[in-house]
């Protein structure tokens, strides 16, 4: 027997029509298994299982897992880890790296890169037609090659110190690369991941806001009205997701 609606005795009530006809999802008919779920546990309360919060902003957009590994080595040696505080490492700079590369960074999206091509000085950066990403893809291929070259492993599997010898190879210039300056890529390597250290949280590094912590740095604040006129007052750092409690 159909339930009529009790308002309007002429009428099928919805949850009757939903249990007893199926419902159209996408143009498929689904039947009784969308209705029973429809009409079971109805005065149940969901019960939602707490667990420990994951960063889900770590995932790589733009890097194999093998680059991503050599970028997070080779920036953990130049922001190693020590008795001040976490290294690039756990504040997850090459996921920053990463992230930047996947956009307008990574492709130079917001600068001219039409030719002609000119040597530039060095006060003028990088002048070429090689985007970032191409210059990160051609520079990790070609450590992975001067690692296995000079120590027959690959850069994830040297010593600290053997990594140090790499890195300090291309900042150097004594790689023979012809494609990139490996003086130049060291150089954008080094800037990228002091900038992944410190930068808000948003953008993949500073995990925690523990670059910020190593610093004393407040962060983004939204005022300092009520401390300006006070003595010196360690705060605490807030990033830009504080402000959505506001």
């Amino acid at each position: 027997m159909v339930e009529k609606n009790k308002e309007n005795p002429g009428s099928v009530s919805r949850r009757t029509f939903i249990r007893n006809a199926g419902l159209t999802v996408g143009g498929l008919v689904v039947g009784g298994s969308i209705g029973s779920l429809l009409n079971r546990n109805q005065n149940q309360t969901t019960k939602i299982t707490k667990t420990k919060s994951e960063d889900l902003n770590q995932a790589l957009m733009y890097f194999t897992k093998e680059q991503f590994l050599v970028i997070e080595a080779a920036t953990e040696r130049i922001f190693p880890e020590d008795d001040h505080g976490p290294g690039a490492k756990s504040l997850g700079v090459a996921y920053f790296i990463d992230h930047q590369l996947a956009g307008y960074w990574g492709f130079n999206g917001r600068e001219y890169m039409q030719a002609p091509f000119y040597p530039g000085e060095k006060v003028q950066g990088y002048q070429g037609r090689l985007k970032r990403r191409e210059i990160f893809d051609i520079a990790i291929r070609e450590i992975q090659n001067h690692s296995n070259a000079v120590y027959k492993k690959d850069f994830t599997d040297l010593t600290g110190e053997e990594q140090d010898a790499i890195l300090t190879d291309f900042e150097g210039d004594k790689v023979n690369i012809t494609t990139i300056s490996p003086s130049g890529f060291f150089q954008m390597l080094r800037s990228v991941t002091l900038e992944g250290a410190y930068s808000d949280p948003l953008y993949g590094g500073n995990l925690n806001m523990n670059g910020w912590k190593m610093k004393n740095y407040p962060g983004s604040q939204m005022a300092y009205a009520d401390i300006i006129d006070k003595d010196f007052k360690k705060i605490a750092p807030q990033s830009l997701k504080s402000h959505m409690n506001h």
